[in-house]
């Protein structure tokens, strides 16, 4: 038996995260719509009078419309098909994990609808027309609709063609993933974070836990939820796993900690943990970088070979990363009540983490390729350059993995000394000599 129930907080952000990803609900709201506003039309064509020269006779009223409905038909399947292009790319030589982003297209979604709101809409009119029934005023919309349609496909088309490769990709989920860090744990809480330098509360053994029956990845916290049953049963809610985890069914997903006032309910607990098939990244800003990684890795694959397209994903990773090292991290967030007492300890994700995310696959893939050596050199002397003075030891030791991968790979002298020159550009790009200027702060 599911963990959540029709009003959990689990249930209603699946059903959040369903219809975001739905390529089918918002044009089924299209087929209504444009039903509706064909009898509103059809309404309105008696009241409203309509100049002689957009009047249509019952031939050509007839003609344009089954044309537009055949025409819509076949621009749904014209779609449908880019979309399963897309499909076959990112499965192939992207990364399947940014499928869950590309079916939040909007614009997707937004021609989709419009394509079948345009065909009830004149399949709506068409039913209509009879021998002295003509609904000049719909004819006159549904070639405005269609012209609309015509133009949105366009818009669609370069949209497509400009954004499907790997590097548009990168930067929108690079984006993607910037913007979701930027949203704070205290923020989604609208809650009180406890002072870094306090150590939150003193935690013994729980009083109880909360298993998850079915088991999956989480997905997300309801954070002010946590805060709020904390402080209605009086206790320290723990969560034991961190935001993208995948959790194995039976295992403890919350510990509950103090005297409870009230007994604990552990299903309206789990409810305050989404768990599903995979990972999101509405709470999860690693699993943008994850997908980064990801485009990087399969263009280094035998399959695919293309160092390139993982140089210029790194350029994304790098920004990515930039703004990691400039945000603040801990490695757990302790929430506290509007009285300030701690009431909910979240689990969170440390700059090492997101750092040996971000390269270190680029590194056990990319060693064979000067290109990809010297690209991931000018990324971490950037970083180590721009991050606060406590994260740049993270940073070295990433430099040392890398010197000795490029070692390992590159016995000769003269090819290994190519090899640890960092270049922005992976080759070409005027790069500096390893203890010269691309390398900041080489003596700490």
């Amino acid at each position: 038996m599911p963990t959540w129930s029709w009003s959990s907080w689990s249930f209603r952000f699946q059903l959040g995260q369903y219809v975001r990803t739905s390529l089918w609900i918002l044009p089924v709201l299209g087929l209504a719509a444009g039903a509706l506003l064909g009898e509103a039309a059809l309404a309105l064509d008696d009241v409203v009078g309509i100049p002689t020269g957009w009047r249509y006779t019952t031939t050509t009223a007839s003609g344009v419309l089954t044309a537009i409905v055949g025409a819509m038909v076949a621009l749904l399947g014209f779609v449908v098909t880019i979309g399963v292009l897309v499909v076959q790319q990112a499965t192939g030589t992207l990364s399947p994990r940014y499928m869950r982003l590309w079916y939040r297209n909007p614009l997707q979604k937004t021609v989709l609808s419009l394509f079948a709101g345009t065909f009830a809409f004149a399949f709506t009119l068409l039913r209509r027309i009879g021998p002295d029934t003509v609904p000049d005023l719909g004819v006159t919309l549904a070639g405005l609709g269609v012209a609309v349609s015509l133009v949105m496909l366009l818009v669609y088309l370069n949209r497509f063609v400009h954004d499907v490769r790997p590097v548009a990709i990168a930067d929108r989920v690079c984006r993607t993933g910037l913007r979701v860090l930027g949203v704070s744990v205290q923020a989604q809480g609208r809650c009180v974070l406890l002072d870094e330098r306090d150590d939150g509360p003193r935690l013994e053994a729980p009083a109880r836990v909360v298993r998850t029956e079915q088991g999956g990845a989480v997905q997300g916290l309801d954070v002010a939820g946590l805060v709020r049953a904390a402080s209605r049963y009086d206790c320290v809610l723990v969560v034991a796993h961190r935001v993208g985890d995948f959790v194995p069914p039976g295992s403890v997903l919350l510990e509950v900690h103090g005297t409870l006032r009230t007994p604990a309910e552990p299903r309206r607990l789990a409810g305050l943990v989404a768990l599903g098939a995979e990972r999101t990244v509405e709470q999860d800003p690693a699993f943008a970088l994850r997908v980064l990684a990801d485009i990087a890795a399969r263009a280094l694959s035998s399959a695919v070979n293309d160092p390139t397209t993982a140089v210029q994903v790194l350029n994304h990773i790098e920004t990515f990363l930039h703004g990691v090292g400039r945000s603040e991290l801990r490695g757990r967030h302790v929430l506290a009540d509007l009285d300030g007492r701690p009431r909910v300890v979240v689990p969170g994700r440390g700059w090492e983490e997101y750092l040996e995310l971000g390269v270190t696959e680029a590194r056990e893939y990319g060693v064979g390729s000067l290109q990809v050596c010297r690209r991931l050199r000018a990324l971490l002397d950037g970083l180590l350059a721009g991050v606060p003075d406590v994260r740049r030891p993270a940073v070295r030791r990433q430099l040392a993995l890398l010197d000795d991968a490029v070692d390992r790979e590159y016995p000769e002298g003269f090819r290994r000394t190519l090899a640890r020159t960092g270049d922005r550009q992976g080759i070409g790009g005027g790069g500096s000599s390893p203890d010269g200027p691309g390398r900041p702060d080489a003596g700490g």
